[in-house]
C-alpha cells in the first residue's frame, strides 16, 4: 500500500499507449512541470523540476545531481517553445539528503527545492498557479509510471508511461525511448502523485531507453516535509 502524504490524486494519463514517447500535450499535469535553466530562457535548458503540493506553494522536486549551482538555477513551468507562460523562478532553498551531499549516493539522488519569482513582481505562489502533484512513497514493484520531461533537445516536454521493475531494493527502472539528456530530475508519476524522480543509478541511465529512479524512502519524505514547512 503506498503512503500518500496529500489528498485529492489526479487520475493517471490516458490514451498513450505503453512504452511510447510522444510530445505532452498541454495539460495540468504537464503545466506542472517545467525546464530548469543555466541563468535565464537564453541559457539553455539541462535539467526538468515539477511542482509538489506543499505548505508554502512554493516546493519543486528534481534530482540533486541538478542542483549543483543553484543560485544560478531559474525554474520554468510548463515552458514551450521559448515560452514561460507562469513565469521564471528562483532556488531559495535546497533540501537534499546527506548521503547525496556527503558521497553522491545514487540512491539519494532527490532534492525539493523552495522558488520564487525571479522578477519579484508576482504575489502568487508557484503552485497557486499550476497546482503541484501529491507525493506517495512505498510504490509496488511493479506499478505503472507515467514521465514528463525535457530533453535538451525538445523546446516542450516529452511524456512516456510504462511499467517499471526494481533494479534493486532502492532502485526502480522504466523502458521509455527518447529520455536523453535534459531529463534528470522528471517526475515519475503514479496515479498522478509523484512517487520518484529520474536520476539515480548511472545518473539516471546512459542510454535514451532506459531510465532510473531512486525510491522515495523515508529520508526523501523527511526532505519533502522538511522543505513544505519552511515555505
Amino acid at each position: 500500500m503506498a503512503a500518500l502524504l496529500s489528498v485529492d490524486v489526479p487520475g493517471a494519463e490516458a490514451g498513450q499507449p505503453l512504452g511510447v514517447t510522444a510530445r505532452a500535450a498541454p495539460d495540468a499535469a504537464a503545466d506542472r512541470v517545467g525546464a530548469l535553466f543555466a541563468g535565464g530562457l537564453d541559457g539553455g535548458h539541462f535539467c526538468t523540476a515539477a511542482v509538489v503540493r506543499s505548505a508554502g506553494r512554493d516546493v519543486i522536486a528534481t534530482a540533486a545531481h541538478c542542483l549543483e549551482d543553484p543560485d544560478t538555477t531559474v525554474f520554468a513551468p510548463a515552458y514551450r517553445e521559448g515560452e514561460a507562460p507562469y513565469g521564471t523562478w528562483r532556488i531559495t532553498g535546497v533540501y537534499v539528503a546527506p548521503g547525496w551531499t556527503d558521497g553522491e549516493d545514487p540512491d539519494a539522488d532527490i532534492a525539493f527545492a523552495t522558488v520564487a519569482p525571479v522578477d519579484g513582481g508576482r504575489s502568487e505562489r508557484v503552485e497557486d498557479l499550476v497546482g503541484g502533484f501529491p507525493v506517495a512513497a512505498d510504490q509496488a514493484a511493479d506499478a505503472t509510471v507515467t514521465v514528463i520531461g525535457y530533453p535538451r533537445g525538445e523546446e516542450a516536454p516529452l511524456r512516456c508511461a510504462n511499467t517499471t521493475a526494481l533494479l534493486s531494493p532502492t532502485q526502480r527502472r522504466i523502458e521509455c525511448p527518447d529520455l536523453s539528456g535534459g531529463t534528470s530530475g522528471s517526475p515519475w508519476l503514479v496515479d498522478g502523485a509523484l512517487a520518484g524522480v529520474l536520476g539515480g543509478h548511472e545518473g539516471g541511465g546512459t542510454v535514451p531507453e532506459v531510465s532510473y529512479s531512486a525510491l522515495l524512502g523515508d529520508r526523501a519524505v523527511e526532505l519533502y516535509r522538511e522543505a513544505s514547512d519552511a515555505g
